[in-house]
């Protein structure tokens, strides 16, 4: 059994369904909606949900090409909860999406 399976202090994250889709799609701007989908751990229909209510939101934006779908987010997205007010998303999004290592250590995730 993976530690990520009983983590201590019970079984909540410390961000929501919306703050993992959007911290993905940064990580992976051309992933497919079933990609988000096994990388966070909500059902194909969530997440399509999820990417509609960011880019209602203002913190996406989605561009059709062929057959597949590009997001671009808007790292000057301000946080909604007013304990960050005048906070933009994008620093939080940087340090998120960078993809560890072996060993543990952090690497910027590509930006293409």
């Amino acid at each position: 059994m993976d530690d990520r399976d009983n983590p201590p202090g019970g079984s909540w994250t410390l961000l929501t369904g919306h703050g993992h889709v959007l911290v993905e799609i940064a990580r992976n701007p051309k992933a497919r909606i079933r990609d988000i989908s096994a990388v966070v751990g909500l059902t194909e229909r969530t997440v399509q949900a999820i990417v509609a209510d960011l880019e209602a939101a203002g913190y996406l934006t989605r561009t059709r090409t062929g057959r597949r779908t590009l997001y671009t987010v808007n790292s000057d997205s301000l946080f909604r909860h007013e304990a960050q007010e005048g906070q933009r998303v994008g620093p939080f999004l940087a340090l998120l999406a960078e993809k560890a290592e072996p060993g543990g250590s952090p690497t910027k995730a590509d930006p293409h």
